[in-house]
């Protein structure tokens, strides 16, 4: 499904972040579920999606602090 979305980078609209909108008040509408689901996609449309791309490792390594 990612694939096929894409960011239509050529559209520009300016707004104020003061202007009423009835943007908040539709997510506030939405479980932080939803909200976490959309914020994700757009994450994945704007920045890409590759599942096979290379991760940073995690490793746990336990030290022993000296005294003194």
């Amino acid at each position: 499904m990612i694939k096929c979305l894409k960011v239509q980078k050529k559209a520009f609209v300016a707004g104020s972040v003061f202007d009423d909108s009835d943007e908040k008040a539709y997510w506030l509408s939405k479980t932080p579920g939803q909200r976490l689901r959309a914020a994700e996609l757009m994450r994945q449309i704007i920045y890409g999606y590759n599942p096979s791309a290379k991760r940073l490792q995690r490793v746990l390594e336990i030290t022993q602090r000296s005294s003194g």
